[in-house]
């Protein structure tokens, strides 16, 4: 149950193999940035071949740089109290700060060819496969500020922007939660929110607010100048929406994440209903917020790892051979860092380590049939990475959106089997509301997320926001999500959600909701296509970083994902899985 990580570099946060990959990555970042200092915009496609060996040597760049990180990561995981982890991600952020500002020099040098030079530029052979990527980043440097002055945004934002996000890490990592006279780490606490006994579940709760709170002082510095400084970023650029930067990250636009939101939307009294249920289930007038994830009954499907682990192979196997095989290997290679243990970071993750053409699988698992199906999510990002391996690092670069599409469709291949596997109706109910608590995350969780940040940054254009008021900010929020279905909320989630204090990506929430239903549709066609579909699927997978979703959608579904009809097709099957338990629950 514990990852490999000497098989990439020996030795842990001391590895000499470590220290002499990041002097030879330092040596190739100075190189790059003297290639691109010296190059000129050619005004003739003759004038080509700097151009060409720049986009090879950044792309070596960029693959070393993803390495680094990702290796810094995971020991940043594995032992929140590894200092020296902590300060080779202090270096990580300041190469990537350099390699930003050479790749803004670079691009701000493609503004400056004209159209005509640039289009036939493009046709060439060493790049015409990067074509999208190129044109994508030379139209995104025409939004930028002059280079002096992103090259200082992007050097003050080491020990700025991205400073505040190792800060948040750093308190997280430090706080401990007492249950039953045991200290535990936050993960190991958050997981007995889970608990089928409610009095537990309440007392956890219960704690993790006040310590959450107790530190709210904290955690809301982290959040008003992280925010801070990206709306300074923004208001120097001339930008006016927030929404511009996630947007354009995640190639999407704003017309798709309208018709998203909306149709869930349409779709919340459904999930009220159900909500309402699971009350009168569980014995209570209305849900708390810490009830929404709670056992509706006990499921016989705890599995052990190496159970879980045959699980997920055996039904990734009845959809994609190749995926059961990929999962296979991750687990025979030592990929995954499952343990129970405190120490951890909490949460989950999939990292790529694109030099040595693998990835690392970080969560706490501990037999829940909810533990299996995150194992199966993490399992499909990797595959996602293990399909792309071969191509181009610019063409690698797929954005959250679409990535959390592999994971969530790995996430259903196995969460519908666990269901048709149930050995009795009761154990079925457990296994379907499991399914029905994901769309609940995904269209209540998540929206609320996404309707306190937005709000919240609204209000942080007019100064710093307090601590109070991001409570009341995020009990709004959930209330909204929520169609006021619950009699408690959590107001500290601001705090306690590492997604609102990352900084390598803004608006961390509604990119899963996306993947969430873009891979709905994947689904259903898959179960149409049978064995035809694998190939289809990795050819999907492999567009993933060279198009726009909708260009996406339209090529691999033949469908318009700007229109509602899309997403009401998508959550028509989520409502399906819905209606069967509602049934099932009143028959029993």
């Amino acid at each position: 149950m514990k990852w490999d990580l000497d098989s990439l570099f020996s030795g842990g946060s001391d590895s000499e193999a470590l220290q002499r990959y990041v002097k030879k990555t330092e040596d190739d970042v100075a190189h790059l940035e003297q290639l691109v200092q010296s190059f000129t915009a050619p005004k003739h496609i003759d004038q080509t071949k700097d151009f060409f060996e720049i986009v090879d040597h950044m792309q070596l760049v960029m693959k070393e740089l993803s390495e680094f990180g990702a290796f810094v990561g995971c020991l940043s995981a594995q032992d929140v109290k590894d200092h020296k982890a902590g300060q080779w991600q202090s270096k990580r952020t300041e190469m990537g700060a350099r390699f930003g500002n050479t790749a803004t020099a670079f691009e701000q040098k493609l503004v400056q060819v004209d159209d005509a030079t640039w289009q036939a530029l493009l046709k060439q052979p060493e790049v015409q496969e990067l074509s999208f990527v190129l044109n994508e980043k030379r139209d995104r440097a025409k939004d930028l500020l002059e280079l002096r002055q992103e090259t200082l945004m992007n050097d003050l934002a080491v020990d700025g922007y991205h400073g505040w996000g190792q800060m948040y890490d750093a308190l997280v990592g430090r706080m401990t939660i007492e249950v039953d006279g045991e200290e535990l780490s936050v993960g190991q606490a958050s997981n007995k929110l889970g608990s089928e006994d409610r009095t537990e579940r309440k007392e956890v709760f219960e704690k993790l607010q006040n310590a959450w709170g107790s530190h709210s002082d904290l955690f809301s510095e982290t959040l008003n100048h992280l925010s801070g400084f990206r709306l300074q970023m923004y208001k120097h650029r001339g930008w006016d929406s927030v929404l511009k930067e996630p947007l354009e990250y995640n190639r999407m636009s704003e017309k798709t994440l309208s018709a998203m939101w909306e149709t869930i939307n349409d779709y919340k009294h459904k999930y009220k209903k159900y909500l309402d249920k699971k009350a009168e289930m569980l014995g209570l007038l209305k849900l708390s917020f810490y009830d929404v994830e709670a056992p509706v009954g006990a499921s016989h499907q705890k599995m052990d790892y190496q159970e879980g682990a045959d699980f997920i192979v055996e039904q990734f196997q009845r959809f994609s051979p190749k995926m059961a095989s990929f999962a296979e290997m991750a687990f025979q290679n030592q990929w995954i860092e499952a343990e129970d243990r405190p120490g951890k970071r909490p949460g989950g993750f999939c990292t790529s380590f694109p030099d040595h053409e693998e990835t690392r699988i970080f969560m706490t698992y501990s037999g829940t049939p909810s533990n299996v199906a995150t194992l199966a999510h993490e399992l499909g990002h990797a595959y996602h990475q293990h399909v792309m391996n071969d191509m181009p690092m610019l063409n690698q670069g797929y954005a959250m959106n679409v990535a959390e599409t592999a994971s969530t469709l790995a996430e259903m291949i196995v969460a519908d089997a666990a269901v048709k596997h149930a050995e009795s109706d009761e154990e079925k109910l457990t296994l379907l509301e499991d399914k029905v608590q994901r769309s609940v995350a995904f269209f209540m969780n998540i929206h609320a997320r996404f309707l306190f940040e937005t709000r919240f940054y609204e209000e942080r254009k007019s100064g710093v926001v307090s601590a109070e008021r991001l409570n009341e900010l995020m009990v709004e929020a959930q209330r909204e999500a929520y169609a006021d279905s619950l009699d408690e909320y959590d107001s500290t989630f601001w705090a306690s959600k590492l997604h609102f204090h990352i900084t390598d990506v803004p608006f961390y929430n509604f990119p899963y909701t996306f993947g969430y239903l873009f891979s709905m549709g994947i689904y259903a066609r898959a179960m149409e296509s049978g064995e035809a579909f694998e190939d289809q699927y990795i050819s999907l997978l492999r567009d993933t970083g060279r198009m726009s979703v909708e260009d996406l959608a339209k090529k691999h579904l033949d469908v318009d994902i700007e229109e509602k009809q899309f997403w009401q097709d998508a959550l028509e099957l989520c409502a399906a899985d819905l209606d069967e338990f509602m049934d099932l629950a009143d028959k029993l």
